[in-house]
This record gives C-alpha cells, sequence and structure tokens, in this order.
C-alpha cells in the first residue's frame, strides 16, 4: 500500500517540477524574447512555486493535527481502560474476592 501512495507521490512532485520547468525561460519551447512576456512568466512561475509552497504546508500541518488527534484519542481510550481495570480492583476489594 506504502507502494502505491510513494509512486503517486513521486508521479505528482514529477508533475509539478516539469509544470515549473515551463515557466522559466530558458527552459520552455517558447523562443521569443520579448521582456514583457519574460517578466510575465516569471511572475507567474513565482505565484505557481508560492501557492505550491503553502499548499504543500498546509497540508503538512493538516496531517500533523491529525496525527497528534489521533495520539489524544489513544492516550484518552488508554486512560479510560485503566480505569476500568481500578474499577475491577476496587470491587474485588468490597466483595472479600481477594484482590
Amino acid at each position: 500500500m506504502t507502494g502505491i501512495s510513494r509512486s503517486r507521490s513521486v508521479r505528482f512532485q514529477l508533475f509539478f517540477a516539469f509544470v515549473y520547468l515551463q515557466f522559466i525561460p530558458g527552459f520552455s519551447d517558447d523562443s521569443t524574447s520579448s521582456k514583457t512576456k519574460t517578466d510575465a512568466n516569471s511572475n507567474t512561475a513565482t505565484i505557481i512555486v508560492i501557492v505550491l509552497f503553502g499548499l504543500v504546508a498546509v497540508g503538512l500541518f493538516s496531517f500533523f493535527l491529525y496525527k497528534l488527534w489521533q495520539k489524544k484519542k489513544r492516550d484518552e481510550q488508554y486512560a479510560r481502560l485503566l480505569k476500568l481495570f481500578e474499577q475491577d480492583d476496587e470491587l474485588e476489594v468490597e466483595l472479600g474476592l481477594g484482590g
């Protein structure tokens, strides 16, 4: 299962790298050397890179919060389990069953 998600991740990274390279004037097929067009491509590429980094940051932050939430829920369940067994011990002592 992790192999599938890794291959998807690699494919997405390669896709975004190729898209980014299209906006760098030296790598694109566009042979026009207009200063205005180069500036526009540079600005567009910068905006796309910033947006992609922002999306990655939001994704990583969401993943971190999800893992934190999972840990909190696991700790709460463990505390409830311990409390359940503590109550059983108290019940044994009250009934004189040897605890």
